[in-house]
């Protein structure tokens, strides 16, 4: 994939938001898994540069599938 130079607008944001939504969908996946394998969320925090706090805030409705 290229990504489009940014005077291409339409293009660009566009590919913005498909990056976006794929590293949400990423993020939680992979913070579920963090979760049921036993890691904290202070681990977490510190993997993804953010504070526990902010974290925990914008993380917590995720839970372990079982």
């Amino acid at each position: 994939m290229q990504i489009p130079r940014p005077s291409d607008t339409a293009e660009a944001l566009a590919a913005v938001l498909a990056l976006r939504q794929m590293a949400d969908e990423l993020e939680a996946k992979t913070v579920q898994l963090a979760l049921r394998n036993g890691w904290s969320w202070s681990q977490i925090a510190e993997a993804l540069g953010v504070s526990k706090q902010a974290a925990h805030k914008r993380l917590s409705h995720l839970q372990p599938s079982k």
